[in-house]
C-alpha cells in the first residue's frame, strides 16, 4: 500500500493535491481567518446606536482597567489621555486586541484544516491534544496576569507616591490610558505565550529533537533564560519578574515529566 493510500484515517485519498491547489486551499484559509478577524475588529469598534452608547471595546477597556480603578478611586485618582487621537487609538487598539484573541482559536482551527489532510491517522491522534491545549495554556497565562500579577505589581509602583506637605509637593500617579493598555496587554501576551512552553517542548520531544535527558540536562541553562526572559517581558519590579520565572520554570519541569511517557511515537507502518 502506497503511503499516500494510507493517509488521513486510513482511507486512499484520490490524488495528491498540486502545487496550485495547496496554494489556493492556504489563501482560502488566510481568508476565512482575515474575514473572521475584520468583523470581530468591526463588531467591537463600531458603536450601533450612536456615539453615546457603550460598543464592546468599551467594556472590555473597563475589564482590563479595573484592577486599577478598584484602587485609584480609594484615592481619588483618574486615568487620562493626553492627546486628541489617544481615545480613539486606545479603542482601535482595545477592538484589535479582542479580535486576534477571539480569533486566535480559528487560527489554529484553519491551520490544522490546512495540514490534517496530509497526516497519518496517528499522527493526528498525537498533534491533536497539544492542539487544544494551546488555546487553554494561554488563557491560562493571561488570567493570571489579571488576576494575580496585576493587583500586586500596581500595588507596588502606587507605593511609590507621595502625600507632600512641609514645603514639599504632592506626589501623585495619573496613568495614561495608551500607555496602560499597553502594559497590561504586552503582560497578557508575554504570561500567555510563556505558558505555550510545554506544547513547544513536548512537541519537539514527539518529534524526536528532544529527549527528556536533553531538557533535564540544560535544566540550568533554561533557569536562567527564564529570568532574562522575564526581567525583558515585565515591568522592572522584581515581583512580576518572580511571578512569570516561576511559573515557567515550573511548566519546564512538568514538561520534563510528561516528556518521560510521551517520547518519540513509532513509524507508520507502510507495509
Amino acid at each position: 500500500m502506497s503511503e499516500t493510500e494510507q493517509r488521513t484515517d486510513g482511507q486512499a485519498d484520490p490524488g495528491e493535491m498540486s502545487l496550485i491547489e495547496h496554494l489556493t486551499e492556504l489563501r482560502n484559509r488566510i481568508g476565512i481567518i482575515m474575514i473572521g478577524f475584520i468583523a470581530i475588529f468591526l463588531m467591537c469598534f463600531i458603536r450601533p446606536y450612536g456615539s453615546d452608547t457603550q460598543n464592546i471595546a468599551d467594556a472590555v477597556y473597563i475589564f482590563l482597567q479595573a484592577p486599577l480603578a478598584d484602587i485609584l478611586l480609594e484615592r481619588g485618582g483618574r486615568m487620562i489621555f493626553t492627546g486628541l487621537h489617544e481615545g480613539f487609538f486606545t479603542q482601535v487598539k482595545v477592538s484589535f486586541f479582542v479580535a486576534i484573541s477571539i480569533t486566535f482559536p480559528m487560527i489554529l482551527l484553519q491551520v490544522w484544516k490546512f495540514v490534517a489532510p496530509g497526516l497519518y491517522k496517528t499522527e493526528k491522534r498525537a498533534i491533536m491534544p497539544f492542539l487544544m491545549a494551546t488555546p487553554i495554556l494561554f488563557v491560562l497565562g493571561a488570567a493570571m496576569v489579571y488576576y494575580v500579577v496585576i493587583p500586586l505589581a500596581w500595588d507596588f509602583f502606587l507605593s511609590f507616591e507621595v502625600a507632600g506637605g512641609d514645603g514639599a509637593l504632592p506626589i501623585e500617579v495619573e496613568p495614561r490610558i495608551s500607555e496602560y493598555l499597553s502594559l497590561v496587554m504586552r503582560l497578557m501576551f508575554a504570561f500567555g505565550v510563556s505558558f505555550e512552553l510545554p506544547v513547544i517542548l513536548l512537541l519537539l520531544v514527539r518529534a524526536g529533537i528532544l529527549t527528556a535527558d536533553d531538557l533535564a540536562g540544560k535544566r540550568k541553562y533554561a533557569i536562567l533564560l527564564a529570568f532574562i526572559a522575564a526581567a525583558i517581558l515585565t515591568p522592572p519590579d522584581v515581583i512580576s519578574q518572580v511571578l512569570l520565572a516561576v511559573p515557567v520554570i515550573v511548566l519546564y519541569e512538568l514538561s520534563i515529566v510528561c516528556a518521560r511517557f510521551i517520547g518519540k511515537p513509532s513509524e507508520p507502518d507502510t507495509d
